[in-house]
This record gives C-alpha cells, structure tokens and sequence, in this order.
C-alpha cells in the first residue's frame, strides 16, 4: 500500500464533539427515511427500472459528505460507493501506512460482517458469508483507489473468500451465474460510478441483479433511495418531510443538515443565473466533482448548456479550512456508514473549487474529536 502515502496527512482536522454527533444523527435520520413506505413511493416514478425493486440488502460502505459552516455540519452529497475508509483509517495509524495487512481486528471484524450480512440478506439466511468476490470498478488499475481495492482483495482472500480485481467488462452471465475467468462469483463490491447499470460494459452485471443472482453491494435501489442527488429536494422540503411523518424533531434536524436544492427545471434557469453566486450546480446522478460547477464562476454558455431536468441547483456552503506549511487547504469531512452503523470519519483536504484528492497536498487526515 505504499502509494497510499502521498495521500496521507498526518496531522490531525479538529471537530467538535457536538458536530459530530450532528453528523451521526442526520446519516441515521436519512437511514430511517429510506426505509419508509411513503418515501419509497414518493421517488417510485422517478427512478429507472432496474432500482425500482428491494434486493434485500444495502450498501457496504455508505459516505455522507460534510462541510463545516457557521451554523454547523451541512450534508453536501451522499455516495453509495464511498472510497477511501481505509485511506481514513491509514491517516489515523501513520505507523500503518504502507502495510496492508495492520488494520486491527476490530476493524477487520466490522468491515467483514457488513460484507457477511450483505450475503446473508440477498439469500434469505442461506449463506452465512460469499463464496467469492469480484472487486469492480472501470479498469480498476488505473483508478486513484486501486491500492485500496488492493487491500480489500487482501482482506477478502484473508477471511478465506477468494477476491479479484476486475473491469466489468471481464464479466460473463451465463448458466443463471455470474462469472470470472470461469469461476461463479456470489458478490460484487461494486466501485464503479455507473449507478443504475446503464452502461454497455455494466449489462451483464445489470441482468444477473435483475435476476437475483448476484449480492451486489451497494446496487441501484440503495443508490435510488439515497445517493441520487434528486433526493436531497426532498430533504429540503419541510411540506414534504411533514407528509411522511417524520417526527417533528427528526424532520427538524434533517432540514437544518441539508442545504436548500431544487431541480434547475423547478428552481427557473433566469432565477437561478440571477442567484447564481450563491448556488452550486451538479449533475443529478454523477459521483463527487464530477461536472460540479461553482455559480461564482460558471460562464453563461457553460450555464446554458446544463441540463434542466438533471442538474441539482443547491445553496452554496463553503468549506472549512485547514492550516498547511504553505496556504490552507480546504476540508470537508466523510462519514462512513453501514445502514445505521457509524463505522468512522475522516478529513478530505484539498485545493481547487471542488473535492479534489489528487491535487498536491491534498489527502486524508486523521480527525481529532474536542470538547
């Protein structure tokens, strides 16, 4: 895991207990939104038909993404296949950061069991573990996470699960089961940014899931349910929030965590390019930066171009900064989650106008809790 090192920063962010605890809060409050039945048919028609059915099981590694204002934590996104747990993890035992095989046996005991009741909800009870694992992301040896992907395989094939590493492409359906290299998998960790399996490299994937023959985790209907960016309209909106229900305090506390966003389509494109200072816009069903505009600084053609129907339009909250040896960084930090298991928390620092882990200086760091 040496290539991990570069991305690691040692010195720690400081949070405040009472933020924190914030945070933990509304990712539970959004876990017990998800589950509801109004809720659930609420989004029905706006999402395409392979997430409109409940495998039985979740997402392995929820983030639920934080900036650090004034007035405390806002939500900025949620991801379904949040990367970088044990880049986090790492940032917090330097002394283990080129080892792959130093993650303590608690963690290892909580990352593996949520793997363990992935399996064990897709089969009714029927497996108590996966009898192997296909790691996949879009030619996952180039991916800025790859290393990580290679510490998992490392866990995976340590609990006695044979693990690889594989573009979808190398995937084949056949005989009611899904294969690598001739070998039937029982679930894929799904990495790759195709969310609801639209892809032509993602269609064999998609048939085997819409057949019930593979646990894939995280799948389109957690990503339906929480990591679409349409669903944060709905966590703005207190007239919507009252209809399900929600506890007056729960609904309280999702609307104070969760910035104001509405569909460009509903918000008006004049409206919104008069307020665009004060916005951000984002792709609907893209992962992190990716096609991320700063209103401050989108040009009127770049504005024009967005598509009404599937861009975000979300009130601005800027991120913290971190002092560095040569200017601040900017910080947001990422819980990561496993339905309504907290399983930890790391720093992101970064410069740029989006989340950027790539550019130099930035990385994760180690999160120091306050009073």
């Amino acid at each position: 895991m040496p290539l991990f090192a570069r991305n690691l920063i040692e010195t720690p962010v400081d949070l405040p207990r009472r933020e924190l605890l914030t945070m933990m809060r509304l990712a539970r409050d959004l876990f017990h939104l998800s589950r509801l039945a109004g809720y659930r048919a609420l989004i029905a028609p706006q999402i395409p038909a392979i997430a409109a059915f409940d495998p039985g099981h979740d997402a392995v590694m929820m983030g639920y993404d934080f900036h650090l204002g004034p007035n405390g934590p806002r939500l900025i996104e949620v991801n379904t296949n949040a990367g970088g747990g044990l880049l986090a993890y790492l940032a917090h035992r330097p002394k283990d950061r080129n080892s792959v095989t130093g993650i303590p046996l608690r963690l290892q005991s909580k990352l593996l069991q949520s793997f363990a009741q992935e399996m064990q909800r897709h089969s009714g009870g029927g497996r108590l573990r996966p009898q192997r694992i296909a790691i996949v992301d879009e030619n996952p040896a180039t991916q800025f996470l790859y290393p990580e992907m290679q510490a998992f395989q490392r866990l995976f094939q340590d609990w006695g699960v044979p693990a690889v590493i594989a573009d979808p492409t190398e995937l084949e359906e056949r005989e009611g089961a899904l294969f690598h290299q001739g070998q039937a998998l029982s679930l894929i960790y799904n990495r790759h940014c195709d969310f609801y399996l639209e892809s032509p490299a993602m269609a064999a994937i998609a048939r085997a899931y819409a057949e019930g023959n593979i646990c894939l985790t995280p799948n389109p209907f957690s990503y339906a349910l929480l990591g679409d960016k349409r669903r944060m309209v709905l966590w703005s909106d207190a007239e919507a929030l009252r209809e399900f229900g929600l506890h007056e305090k729960m609904s309280q506390r999702i609307l104070s965590g969760v910035p104001y966003s509405r569909l460009l389509v509903d918000l008006g494109a004049e409206a919104a390019w008069q307020q665009r200072k004060n916005l951000v816009f984002k792709p609907v069903t893209r992962f992190g930066s990716r096609g991320v505009y700063m209103g401050a600084s989108i040009s009127r053609t770049r504005f024009n171009s967005l598509p009404l129907e599937h861009t975000l339009a979300q009130t601005l909250v800027p991120p913290s900064l971190t002092p560095s040896q040569n200017h601040p960084l900017k910080t947001d930090f990422r819980l990561f989650a496993y339905r309504d298991h907290i399983l930890g928390i790391a720093a992101r620092l970064y410069q740029g106008q989006v989340t950027n882990m790539q550019s130099e200086g930035s990385g994760f760091a180690p999160v120091r809790i306050i009073p």
